[in-house]
């Protein structure tokens, strides 16, 4: 029986991996024009929040010679993307198996936070958005990728764009750049204040 159950979780988790890939591929928006919309430079130490299957942690590692931080709470998802680190030869990912509110970083450490498809899963909002301020140096610059409200036949948990540049003003950020780069998909690019 507990076979059984072993290779069932292992099933939803195969099947987990390829619906994070698929849906993020899907939207037609590659991690590297991503990366592209901000400045990061050769030393730029970068924290992936929620990084599932390192869809922009490693390329995020291609461009920076600094430490990028995978955080997510499923060891597996780590666990892949340090699989995937080593096929690629990358040697500046560190995973850190937590949740956003246990963050063991210390204050102003991080030049860049990315945040794809995750925020909306996070309640409350605004006390995470207050730890990535934290994380962030002075001027740092915070991604958010996320669903757009409205189209949203599976009724899924979502944040309004517009909402997100609301808490993220009160969390001391200033946005710098907002678009959609797909249909239903928004990207919002911000800095911290001080």
């Amino acid at each position: 029986m507990k076979k059984h159950d072993h290779s069932h979780h292992k099933d939803n988790f195969a099947k987990k991996v390829a619906s994070l890939d698929n849906m993020k591929r899907r939207e037609g928006f590659p991690p590297e024009e991503l990366l592209k919309q901000f400045p990061i430079n050769a030393n730029d130490t970068i924290l992936d929040i929620g990084a599932g299957t390192g869809f922009l942690t490693i390329p995020a590692a291609k461009v920076t010679d600094g430490l990028v931080y995978a955080l997510d709470i499923d060891p597996r998802m780590l666990q892949l993307i340090q699989t995937k680190a080593e096929d690629e030869g990358l040697k500046n990912i560190q995973t850190i198996q937590k949740e956003m509110k246990e963050l063991p970083l210390s204050a102003n450490s991080i030049d860049i936070v990315l945040a794809s498809l995750v925020l909306h899963e996070i309640n409350p909002l605004s006390e995470t958005l207050q730890s990535i301020n934290q994380v962030l140096k002075a001027k740092g610059t915070f991604v958010c990728v996320e669903l757009e409200e409205g189209k949203n036949e599976r009724h899924l948990p979502r944040i309004a764009s517009a909402e997100m540049e609301r808490q993220l003003e009160q969390a001391g950020f200033e946005i710098s750049k907002k678009f959609h780069p797909a249909d239903a998909i928004y990207v919002i690019i911000a800095q911290k204040k001080q």
